[in-house]
């Protein structure tokens, strides 16, 4: 056990949440995301929101980060102002996972954001986010399937080199990319899909789906061949 690379993964912080006969504060994290990183060869820690003080110590402890799904990143965080169609904000989960977006970054620590995740990464290069489509979301709290096509000569089309049915279920996406960062994969629709840091700025991938949803262990189980080998 010793020997399998430690995969921090972000968490939500929920005001109330119900187990057994309790009802309490609780930092949440969907099972299917611990489950991808141990089927991948990882061993998952869970990262509640914390003070971004301490995200580069955070990070320096770990061998691979993982951005989570959850809700959708506050406008402010990339100067727009707020779409009604926007949920909620949760400002301690956007500070304390972007500080751990860019102390990977600065680390060169293999990261991979999933969902939200890959908004925050765009959105921690400097990018912006697009506050609604149509299209990606069956229902709340419902995951649909779309196809995705990769991009070629990409790092994503490298793990998946055809095109796939991810599973999905998102109403915001990437607008313009952030510093460096290159789209690598997109729906039929146009939407950019995932996108990813060129091999010289490190292992940096986000993907718009939820691989946690599915079974296809490629993209996990780059981002722990790539944190086992410190790259």
């Amino acid at each position: 056990m010793a020997d399998r690379p430690l995969i921090g993964v972000s968490t939500y912080l929920e005001p109330r949440a119900r187990w057994g006969t309790w009802e309490l504060e609780a930092a949440l994290l969907p099972a299917g995301y611990p489950r991808l990183v141990q089927c991948a060869g990882g061993l998952a820690a869970m990262l509640p929101p914390d003070d971004p003080v301490w995200a580069a110590g955070t990070v320096a402890r770990l061998d691979g980060v993982v951005i989570a799904g959850g809700p959708d990143v506050d406008p402010a965080c990339y100067g727009a102002e707020r779409d009604p169609r926007t949920g909620p904000p949760a400002p301690a989960r956007d500070a304390w996972e972007l500080a751990l977006i860019r102390a990977a970054l600065a680390a060169r620590t293999p990261l991979l954001g999933i969902c939200r995740g890959m908004q925050l990464l765009n959105v921690a290069l400097g990018g912006t986010l697009t506050q609604h489509i149509a299209g990606h979301a069956v229902a709340p709290g419902v995951f649909g399937r779309h196809a995705v096509r990769p991009v070629p000569g990409t790092r994503y089309a490298a793990l998946v080199p055809e095109e796939t049915a991810v599973p999905t279920v998102h109403h915001q996406s990437t607008d313009r990319l952030g510093t460096g960062l290159l789209p690598s994969a997109h729906a039929a629709d146009g939407t950019v899909e995932a996108i990813e840091l060129p091999p010289g700025q490190g292992w940096v991938l986000g993907v718009q789906w939820h691989p946690e949803m599915g079974e296809d262990l490629r993209v996990m189980r780059a981002l722990v061949t790539a944190a086992g080998s410190g790259t």
